[in-house]
């Protein structure tokens, strides 16, 4: 008898990333920023990369020298996470959108499409965005903003949840208007950090685009 070589099990194929996935790694280098671990250019340029990832091992690199990171972005989830109804495609509509103010302002407002992730990077400088008018590109947008010495001002109809899980630091995240509606509603979540600097959501009561 002859001993045959067994056969090689192939590789599992690389782990999808999820939005989640790239919002936590997203957070995890906005507070790396606001410690002074890496700069604002560099943000900028790993929040590129965070939020062109494919894979979960695409995260690693952009965050494996940062404390907090492990090894959570290549775990694979045991069952897929299924989407929120809330979520809608994104046919028609823009993915990602990135808004920066440095010593500048960034405006906003009138009609014009949010895009279903938005960066906002203010640096001594003002973004102010107004959703009245505004037409989402899905019915849950996700924003993350970093603040130094700048301000964000953000403007919501009624109709719109709104969702702040920011962080200041020297500086505040302040929700006026703490509005939430039922499942099926269009969302809005803001994340990220202000250091020195303000983020602000205020009310227009006017009707938002569907």
């Amino acid at each position: 008898m002859t001993d045959e070589e067994p056969t090689p099990v192939p590789a599992p194929p690389p782990m999808r990333a999820s939005n989640e996935d790239r919002e936590r790694a997203a957070q995890l280098l906005q507070t790396a920023m606001s410690e002074g671990r890496i700069s604002m250019a560099e943000l900028e340029t790993r929040l590129d990369s965070v939020y062109a990832a494919k894979t979960l091992a695409d995260l690693v690199p952009v965050t494996s020298d940062l404390p907090g990171a492990h090894l959570s972005f290549v775990k694979p989830v045991s069952a897929p996470v299924t989407p929120p109804e809330s979520a809608l495609s994104m046919a028609g509509g823009v993915p990602r959108g990135k808004l920066v103010a440095i010593m500048s302002g960034v405006e906003r407002r009138g009609p014009w499409t949010a895009p279903a992730h938005i960066n906002v990077v203010a640096v001594m400088g003002g973004v102010e965005l107004d959703f009245s008018e505004a037409t989402l590109s899905g019915r849950a947008t996700v924003m993350n903003v970093t603040a130094v010495m700048g301000s964000v001002q953000i403007v919501v109809p009624a109709g719109l949840t709104v969702i702040v899980e920011g962080v200041g630091i020297m500086g505040a995240f302040e929700d006026k208007v703490r509005q939430s509606y039922g499942p099926g509603t269009p969302s809005l979540r803001i994340k990220g950090v202000a250091v020195m600097g303000g983020v602000e959501v205020t009310a227009n009561r006017g009707p938002i685009a569907p």
